[in-house]
């Protein structure tokens, strides 16, 4: 990485083995060592090394597991636009992770300066919710669009597989 943070090409290069390796755990997030070996032909010593230094490298984070916010009480979702006051940037998102129903934060470029995923039971709490993000001293404006459905949800795996279309 350089110093304005941008990654460079040296180290970022995955090679056949980390492709194999990352499309088995997109699939599969719960495989073990031994089955992601048996999978790719290789000894476990080679997945738990590749696996180390994809984590290292930050490729491969949590370990976690993906949750359905809708399926556990929150189905409606949107995402609010925050313009804020220059030089508060640090403390609104502070202010914002103390908000269950956000569920991420992004700093962005444009007509907003961050842009938050937010998660709701209902109309009501979801208007409950913005009233408390934009009630703040910091909060210049803000725009919400409610998400209608989501025809593809965060994906990556044809970046892995270098199959994204122009």
């Amino acid at each position: 990485m350089t110093a304005a943070g941008q990654h460079t090409s040296d180290g970022d290069h995955l090679d056949a083995t980390d492709r194999a390796l990352l499309r088995e755990l997109i699939g599969e997030p719960r495989l073990s060592v031994v089955e992601l070996a048996k999978r790719l032909g290789v000894v476990r010593a080679t997945v738990q090394s590749r696996l180390d230094r994809l984590t290292r490298r930050g490729v491969v984070s949590g370990g976690g597991i993906a949750l359905d916010v809708a399926r556990i009480g929150y189905p409606l979702t949107a995402f609010v636009g925050l313009q804020i006051r220059q030089g508060h940037g640090a403390e609104v998102r502070a202010r914002l992770q103390k908000f269950a129903e956000v569920l991420e934060i992004h700093t962005t470029a444009g007509s907003f300066d961050l842009l938050c995923r937010v998660a709701a039971k209902s109309s009501a709490d979801m208007q409950r919710t913005i009233d408390r993000i934009v009630d703040h001293p910091t909060i210049v404006r803000s725009t919400t669009s409610v998400v209608l459905s989501t025809p593809m949800s965060y994906r990556v795996l044809p970046l892995i597989a270098g199959t994204v279309e122009a």
